[in-house]
């Protein structure tokens, strides 16, 4: 029933390509057992290499996006049958919203599916031209050099034609290790923007309330419905939430430490890198872990403040003139909106754009601390 969402269809397209959701075939085995032993000639690279601190801050951004990568095949592999569930649930919920036919609810829908194409096409089109530079930057050094500084243990991975050989195979793998990455983050960002756009749909439906049921010509017994579905739809968005919650924290805790540390490591190299080709190729490598980072703490802000505004929406229900039974549901309603579900950090704190501003601030100030001890 997904293939008609145009929000996640793309994402699920290119994991479901690799057999990591929903199909099991022979690519899912290529691709990870690929990815596995490229990792493992880079850890052995990076044990045994007598490379300058350029190309150690270089390799080991490299290192992190291909255990991250890894890290999401394996997470979806082992929660499989949650991520169907999710997935599930997700398609339930858009068709219901859909089937409303309410103008409002289909123009947010409709815009939603193309922020939403737009966004996974974007991520993809920047996924490939980082892969791009990986590629590129050997031909911007003086002596030889691979993309990934990887080692096979018993080779001279310079020396011809194993240097040739190895070039093509980490250019072969560049791309396909950004179709396990780049289409992840996307549809975790596809399905919190859903959750933003049920926030709204609550929202619109508790602003109708006052409409449809003016005071002193409403019906108490539709009335009562209509206000016990608003808090059955509220909870429904909180179970949601907390779906995405326990594939995710984990990860997302696991990649503010490690982008945090990149992110510093390679504004101190754009200081001691030689050529306008490698600075260009270092730029990107930071943008591309800005991208994938602020388009997940946007949206994760923004559905906690989208949830924030279910309590101002239940206000203006005028539940003050409700039967005393309806004021005590409404009130319920407006103190766990006033508390509201956030997509969190490790199960620690929510993500939101400020702390979004603050790894920037931390990131700065130990690249600061770098660049005095480093001249």
């Amino acid at each position: 029933m997904f293939e008609d969402i145009q929000l996640i269809y793309m994402n699920i397209k290119i994991l479901r390509f690799w057999a990591l959701l929903y199909d099991k075939n022979i690519r899912r085995y290529v691709c990870i057992g690929l990815a596995s032993f490229h990792i493992f000639t880079q850890v052995v690279y990076m044990i045994s290499t007598n490379e300058g601190l350029t190309g150690i801050i270089r390799n080991s951004y490299m290192l992190v996006l291909w255990i991250n990568t890894l890290l999401r095949a394996y997470l979806l592999l082992a929660d499989h049958d949650k991520y169907v569930a999710l997935i599930q649930n997700f398609t339930t919920a858009y068709y219901d919203l859909l089937n409303q036919n309410d103008p409002y609810i289909s123009k947010i829908l409709v815009n939603l599916n193309r922020i939403g194409h737009l966004m996974a096409r974007g991520n993809l089109f920047f996924g490939m031209l980082t892969s791009m530079g990986f590629g590129l930057y050997p031909l911007s050094s003086n002596e030889r050099v691979l993309p990934f500084g990887s080692r096979i243990p018993g080779l001279n991975e310079y020396e011809s034609p194993y240097y040739e050989m190895w070039y093509v195979f980490q250019m072969l793998i560049t791309p396909m290790g950004c179709c396990m990455y780049i289409p992840y983050t996307s549809l975790i960002v596809g399905l919190i923007m859903f959750g933003i756009v049920r926030c709204k749909a609550l929202q619109h439906r508790l602003h109708q309330v006052a409409i449809v049921h003016p005071y002193g010509d409403r019906d108490a017994r539709q009335l009562k419905e209509e206000i016990i579905g608003c808090i059955q739809y509220q909870q429904s968005i909180i179970e949601y939430i907390d779906r995405i919650n326990e594939l995710t924290t984990m990860m997302f805790l696991f990649e503010l430490m490690a982008f945090s540390a990149l992110l510093c490591a390679l504004l101190f190299m754009m200081l001691i890198v030689s050529g306008t080709s490698q600075l260009i190729i270092v730029c990107m490598y930071i943008n591309m872990i800005l991208a994938q980072i602020l388009a997940i703490y946007w949206y994760a802000n923004e559905l906690k403040e989208q949830n924030l505004e279910v309590a101002t929406a239940a206000y203006a229900t005028e539940w003050y003139t409700f039967d005393v039974a309806l004021r005590k549901n409404i009130l319920f309603m407006m103190m766990r909106a006033q508390r509201p579900a956030a997509i969190l950090l490790g199960n620690i704190r929510p993500i939101t754009l400020e702390l979004f501003q603050n790894l920037l601030n931390t990131t700065y100030t130990f690249f600061t601390v770098l660049k005095r001890v480093y001249g």
